[in-house]
């Protein structure tokens, strides 16, 4: 067998489908769907419709986001087909393994274990600042060298906050799917309650003279919003890595990935619609439009509420990022990509790599600062969107795999525009962001030569 030969080897198909059968099915659509939209809504409907709208989009900003949501759904569609064909663990990963081979499959999943831990560990901080900000209302603070990453030079040693939410997210998911569910999904309905509210509210104070002129812009400016606000959807693929803990996947997968996206447009839209209403777009560009539009129609008490949703959707990302990396390592140790110890089992867990997942993500949220890397998360999500869009096509002409669910319709137009779409924004990041991408890249060519490359094929039974 040539180098490229056992580069491109591709595993056992009966034995992977087959090798998650110790993990529990508990998960419904209705799951699913928490889990998507705990992932993709968060501090961002609170900060993205106004400081976008005030930039770069006006009160056109629900057009941008209308439009960044149909481009968006080209890869959840593509999601949606692998996994309503592959239900198996380790989402984009373990279907690059499959359709072309285990050194892209690898590449994908350390692209993938980047963007999980990475995004986090931001949010881990984010949620530490936002509770100090309210224990601060109390009176109450926390000591300074317990509230920020290890720099010494200016007195923090370790963000304590963001260490404790993480440790307990991962106490949370080992108590099992069900317990962890219940939790999610009342956050959840937080969440969504004060959206609900602060659109319910606002309705009440808008202006239509704000959303004169409609297109200040031009359309010109609609692209490029869609273009910043295309990243507020991303988290939905993390609903694919449920797929050996889902009941009936090859229809609840599709149902819960599409669900998200569709749900998430009609917030993200209604939040646009109602903040840019209240408030004229060229005010908006502040850190907090929300809370700016509340206090301008004399409503400052909801301000705290506010706060209150942006904590629970941080808090929900966190579980969702959690546990879909930790699926994802387990997915990888299961084929022997990594050690096997990540890949085993107990009481029907990933234990193991669960556990490995929420020590490092404390560790990175508690003493790494983190400011120059949450660019990285961009361009581990647009890779494996890149390659599980353009899998489909092999996915379709796999002899042994048959599908009788979700298939992506245009085939194989949408799949081949959803890759372009994907390489286009790719080449809208930083040169910063693609150097310190290589660099983790190496890094992760180095773990697979040096392990995985010697390891290839070893599925758990």
């Amino acid at each position: 067998m040539t180098l490229w030969q056992r580069l491109t080897a591709k595993p056992d198909l009966d034995k992977t489908l087959a090798a998650d059968h110790q993990l529990a099915r508990t998960l419904t659509t209705r799951d699913l769907i928490v889990l998507g939209i705990g992932a993709v809504i968060g501090t961002g409907i609170f900060i993205l419709p106004g400081t976008v709208a005030a930039t770069t989009s006006g009160p056109a900003i629900t057009l941008a986001f209308v439009l960044a949501a149909v481009v968006c759904s080209l890869a959840a569609m593509c999601y949606a087909e692998f996994a309503s064909a592959l239900p198996v663990a380790g989402s984009a990963y373990a279907y690059g393994n499959i359709v072309f081979g285990q050194i892209f499959g690898w590449i994908i999943g350390w692209a993938l274990i980047l963007e999980y831990m990475l995004a986090v560990a931001a949010v881990s901080t984010s949620f530490a600042a936002y509770f100090q900000s309210l224990l601060s209302g109390f009176g109450l603070t926390i000591p300074k060298d317990l509230a920020g990453a290890f720099d010494p030079a200016h007195g923090t040693y370790v963000n304590l906050i963001a260490v404790v939410v993480v440790l307990i997210i991962g106490f949370l998911l080992s108590r099992g799917m069900s317990t962890s569910m219940k939790v999610n999904r009342a956050m959840v309905v937080v969440k969504l309650a004060i959206i609900a509210l602060f659109v319910v509210v606002g309705a009440f104070y808008i202006r239509p003279v704000h959303w004169q002129p409609y297109l200040p812009f031009g359309f010109k400016g609609v692209l490029a919003g869609a273009s910043l606000v295309f990243f507020a959807y991303l988290g939905f693929d993390a609903v694919s890595a449920s797929a050996p803990e889902v009941r009936d996947p090859q229809k609840t997968l599709p149902r819960g990935i599409i669900g998200t996206l569709i749900i998430a447009t009609l917030l993200y839209v209604a939040v646009a619609v109602v903040l840019t209403g209240i408030v004229s777009y060229t005010r908006l560009d502040v850190a907090d439009p929300v809370s700016y539009a509340l206090a301008l129609i004399h409503q400052p008490q909801l301000g705290g509420i506010i706060a209150l949703g942006a904590l629970a959707g941080m808090f929900t990302m966190m579980v969702t990022m959690i546990y879909s990396s930790s699926r994802l390592v387990y997915a990888i140790g299961r084929d022997g990509l990594l050690p096997q110890w990540f890949g085993h089992v107990s009481r029907k867990l990933p234990l193991n790599a669960l556990w490995t997942v929420t020590l490092v993500i404390a560790v990175m949220g508690g003493l790494v600062p983190l400011t120059q890397l949450v660019n990285l998360v961009n361009i581990g999500t647009l890779i494996a969107f890149a390659f599980v869009s353009l899998g489909i096509i092999p996915l379709r002409r796999h002899e042994r795999i048959e599908n009788h669910g979700f298939q992506v319709p245009g085939y194989p137009v949408v799949p081949v525009i959803s890759f372009l779409f994907c390489l286009l924004l790719m080449s809208q990041l930083s040169r910063e962001t693609w150097l310190m991408s290589l660099v983790w890249f190496g890094l992760g060519l180095v773990v697979y030569f040096a392990y995985g490359f010697r390891h290839q094929g070893k599925v758990q039974d």
